[in-house]
C-alpha cells in the first residue's frame, strides 16, 4: 500500500511571508498540506485549545478544513495557559494514540533554551499495520540525547512497521542520529536533488526535519519542495508498506 507522507513544524501557523507582522494565516497552512494530498501528516509547534486567546485548537481546525481526522499531543503548557506540542493529521482513522514524554534532562544554566518534549505515537490498520511516531527535538545536547533514547525505545516496542517523522534540531551528521539510522532508512537517500536544506525556509542552510520509514517499508520518493510559508520547508515522501 503506497502512502504520501509529510512533515512540517507549522510555527503554530505564523506565516513567514508576512513574520514582521507575526500573521496567524490557518488557511495558508491548509493550503499548503492540501497540495501534497497527503495520508498521514506531522506536525510540530502546534497550539491546543487554551484559556489564553492565541491558543486555539489549531489541529482541529486544519483537520476539518481537510476533511482529515487528527490527533493534538501536547507536550508541555505555556504559562499554564496554552497547550502546545505535536500533531498528527490523517485520512485514515488514528488509533490508540499516546503520549510519550521525553525525559527533561537536569538543565545546564549555559545551555539553549530548553523546553519540555513528546514523541506522538499513533497507529493505523493499513496494510499489515502501521506505527506512526512524531518528535520535535530540544535545541540542548542533553535534551536531543534523551530524546533520541525515547524515539529508539518506542521504535523497538511497535509491533508494526514504523515512520517516524519531525523536527529534530540535528544535522545529517549528527552522531545523536546514528542509533536511529542503525534501525532505520533516512528518506534523504531517495531525494532526487541531493543536499536539500529545510531551515530557514526563506534561505535554507541546514537539514533539520526528518521522515525515517522502517526497512520494511519501501520509500519511492522524498523531497523537500522550494516554499516559504512556515520558518521550516515540510518534507514529504511517498513510501509503499507491506501488507
Amino acid at each position: 500500500m503506497k502512502l504520501r507522507i509529510l512533515t512540517f513544524n507549522i510555527q503554530h501557523c505564523r506565516s513567514y511571508i508576512y513574520r514582521d507582522e507575526d500573521r496567524i494565516d490557518f488557511d495558508l497552512f491548509v493550503d499548503t498540506i492540501r497540495c501534497f494530498d497527503p495520508d498521514i501528516v506531522g506536525l510540530n509547534e502546534v497550539r491546543g485549545e487554551g484559556t489564553h486567546p492565541a491558543y486555539t485548537a489549531q489541529a482541529k481546525y486544519l483537520a476539518e478544513k481537510l476533511g482529515y481526522h487528527y490527533y493534538f499531543y501536547p507536550a508541555l503548557n505555556i504559562g499554564g495557559y496554552g497547550p502546545y506540542g505535536n500533531a498528527i493529521l490523517s485520512k485514515h482513522p488514528i488509533l490508540n494514540p499516546e503520549i510519550i514524554p521525553i525525559p527533561d534532562p537536569v538543565r545546564d544554566p549555559n545551555g539553549k533554551f530548553y523546553e519540555t518534549r513528546c514523541v506522538a505515537k499513533a497507529e493505523f490498520a493499513l496494510g499489515g499495520g502501521l506505527t506512526v511516531l512524531v518528535t520535535h527535538f530540544g535545541l540542548n545536547p542533553d535534551e536531543a540525547q534523551n530524546a533520541a533514547d525515547t524515539v529508539c525505545a518506542a521504535i523497538d516496542n511497535a509491533k508494526t512497521p514504523v515512520i517516524l517523522t519531525g523536527d529534530f534540531n540535528l544535522r545529517p551528521d549528527n552522531p545523536l542520529l546514528d542509533p536511529i539510522r542503525q534501525r532505520m532508512t533516512d528518506t534523504e537517500d531517495y531525494f532526487r536533488c541531493p543536499g536539500l536544506m529545510s531551515y530557514p525556509s526563506d534561505r535554507p542552510y541546514e537539514k533539520i526535519d526528518y521522515v525515517f520509514t522502517s526497512p520494511s517499508v519501501k520509500v519511492e520518493f522524498a523531497t523537500i519542495p522550494q516554499m516559504e510559508v512556515s520558518d521550516h520547508r515540510p518534507l514529504f515522501a511517498v513510501v509503499e508498506i507491506p501488507d
